[in-house]
């Protein structure tokens, strides 16, 4: 089964459930996706590792929004969007860790010899086949940026 079936399966089943922040996350998804999917020159269907990146980017809205709620004090409306990043997480990979992400950044500056900031474009390059949808780009970013600043 398809990530995008098991969406689609998933919301008829929390739909059945009465289960109303899950349903309408999923909705929200899988309009993101068919977004997605008629933009451009012509109608595409998303392979699973696009469908990733659609639902990466739809956890990193949920995210900043809750942080934009909580700093204007609506405190009920950051815990909707946690809820929400919560169940789109459900259908992420798993995350690496932050000694994952580091050692993937060591080998990666070994395989491309990268020794400089100015490297950093070759270093990233080569990371995200391995880090797509498994980790915060912000994070690798900063960490990349600090592994090449110190000269390891």
């Amino acid at each position: 089964m398809s990530l995008k079936e098991k969406l689609k399966s998933d919301l008829t089943e929390s739909m059945r459930n009465r289960d109303e922040i899950r349903s309408s996350t999923l909705r929200m998804i899988l309009t993101a996706i068919k977004n997605e999917e008629v933009s451009g020159k012509e109608a595409r269907d998303l392979s699973d590792a696009e469908l990733i990146t659609v639902l990466s980017r739809e956890s990193k809205k949920r995210r900043e929004a809750a942080e934009a709620f909580d700093q204007a004090g609506a405190k009920n409306r950051a815990d909707t969007e946690r809820a929400e990043g919560v169940i789109i997480a459900e259908y992420l990979p798993k995350q690496l860790s932050e000694a994952e992400v580091k050692d993937l950044i060591a080998s990666a500056i070994k395989e491309t010899g990268a020794n400089s900031p100015i490297q950093m474009g070759l270093v990233m390059k080569s990371l995200q086949p391995k880090i797509a949808g498994k980790a915060d780009g912000a994070l690798v970013s900063s960490l990349v940026k600090a592994a090449l600043a110190g000269g390891k």
